[in-house]
């Protein structure tokens, strides 16, 4: 039977994968493959659909609806406003048109790590990429690696970012957002630094094997991202002093992402860092309407918006954590968790490996994080391991295989913002997110068994 239960775990990962990447919805996807699991696994059926996966689903809706919340209003403010706008443009026009690349993944990683949602980055970005690439005649199926290299290798897993991976492992180790000290930094620039010469590489090279920018003709979004490739490029040629005038200046669009950052940073050493976070937000969402209130022209609109924003992406979340919960409850998972835990090696090793695992299995580093760390942590914690350490593993290892193809933003940003097929677009991505991240984090392990 448990022989079975393996073959259940990894064939339901792979049918996971198999229908996201057919455009399945992924609740849906989620409940197909805990039926699966369920069965294979030897699971009553019932049980499995109506305890295990509601629990899952419920413990995570409860514990992080606020942050999900909070965190989708304060993008769509910075949406609306036009701030992530601003900032993408101001970017652009300090690095030119000969880094366009690198200007893609600095707008993208300095609004991530201000607490902009993911979606919201990727299609406030995605019109300025257009416009880069058009007028570089770079290849067009290197934008999604950009954003994707921007939005999550380095900036969610970093030390000090109000991204809720580097928030759910305090509740675990009642450390800081900053735990892990120097080594967490240095595996940030490290990943920041490899990846950019890589991304940077490739598309150098795909230029001179005679690759040129056309936008994708495969996609149903195809007349909607001429449109606006077309307003991109239209406001990239305007004069700049008039184009300051439609925007907010870019010190008033930047502050709240400041704002949100240094008091997630001060208040997380005094209170618990999931309250700084909310707080940080609320204080962030009334900057930006405050300092910005002539661009923001339906306040009560824009609020709505941002709250059902917030149940797609908590709810899909929540799918996956129900799907990983009905998967922890089959013996073979409990068999697998024994030798990760018992595995030769630093005992950092066994954490590192067990979370990237689950991240993978669910196709989320939250999800992921809410399944594996209720589990490893007290047997962790019990080993006397330092608990900053943990935090940044724990952290680091759910940004490896979560991001296989299976990933919802992956998916998002391919297809819906971007129109293009993981077929051309997914390898950089896969270099970048999944195989550069996993080499850090054993170096991270490596390093702070040393140290």
């Amino acid at each position: 039977m448990e022989v079975l239960g393996f073959v259940g775990l990894i064939g339901s990962l792979a049918l996971l994968v198999y229908l996201t990447m057919k455009g399945i919805n992924i609740i849906v996807s989620a409940i197909l493959c805990s039926v699966l699991v369920a069965v294979l696994g030897g699971l009553n059926l019932e049980t499995a659909l109506m305890d295990d996966y509601m629990t899952g689903f419920v413990n995570y809706f409860s514990s992080w609806f606020f942050v999900f919340l909070l965190g989708a209003v304060f993008g769509k403010f910075m949406e609306e406003t036009r701030s992530a706008e601003s900032i993408a443009t101001w970017i652009s026009t300090k690095f030119g048109v000969k880094r366009a690349v690198f200007a893609v993944v600095a707008a993208a990683a300095i609004m991530t790590y201000g607490g902009v949602s993911l979606f919201v980055v990727g299609f406030a970005v995605y019109p300025i990429a257009v416009s880069l690439f058009r007028t570089a005649n770079l290849p067009h199926r290197f934008i999604p690696a950009a954003l994707v290299f921007g939005s999550i290798s380095f900036t969610m897993t970093s030390p000090g970012s109000p991204e809720i991976q580097n928030i759910i492992p305090t509740e675990f180790f009642g450390t800081t957002p900053t735990a892990g000290g120097w080594i967490g930094v240095l595996c940030a620039l490290i990943i920041m630094v490899a990846g950019g010469l890589y991304i940077g590489r490739v598309v150098k090279k795909a230029s001179q094997n005679g690759e040129v920018f056309s936008l994708p003709r495969t996609s149903p979004l195809e007349a909607k991202e001429e449109m606006a490739a077309s307003l991109a490029a239209e406001s990239m040629d305007m004069n700049p002093e008039q184009k300051a005038k439609d925007l907010p200046h870019v010190f008033l669009a930047v502050l709240p992402l400041i704002l949100v950052i240094v008091l997630l940073n001060v208040l997380g050493q005094f209170m618990d860092p999931t309250i700084a976070l909310l707080i940080a937000l609320v204080i962030g969402i009334a900057d930006a309407c405050i300092t910005m209130s002539k661009y923001l022209k339906e306040f009560w609109n824009s609020l709505a918006i941002g709250a059902q924003n917030s149940l797609v992406a908590i709810a899909n979340t929540c799918a996956v954590v129900g799907f990983g919960s009905v998967a922890a409850t089959v013996p073979a998972f409990d068999t697998l968790i024994e030798g990760l835990v018992n595995m030769p090696g630093p005992p950092l090793l066994g954490l590192a490996v067990g979370v990237t695992l689950i991240c993978g299995i669910t196709g989320s580093a939250s999800g992921g994080l809410g399944i594996a760390l209720p589990i490893l942590s007290p047997i962790y914690m019990a080993q006397g391991l330092d608990p900053g350490a943990m935090h940044r593993i724990s952290a680091l290892a759910s940004g490896g295989l979560d991001s296989l193809p299976h990933n919802g933003y992956v998916v998002t940003t391919i297809r819906a913002i971007c129109g293009e097929e993981h077929s051309r677009a997914y390898k950089p991505i896969f270099m970048l997110s999944v195989i550069l991240p996993t080499i850090v984090l054993f170096l991270a392990v490596i390093l702070y068994s040393i140290f």
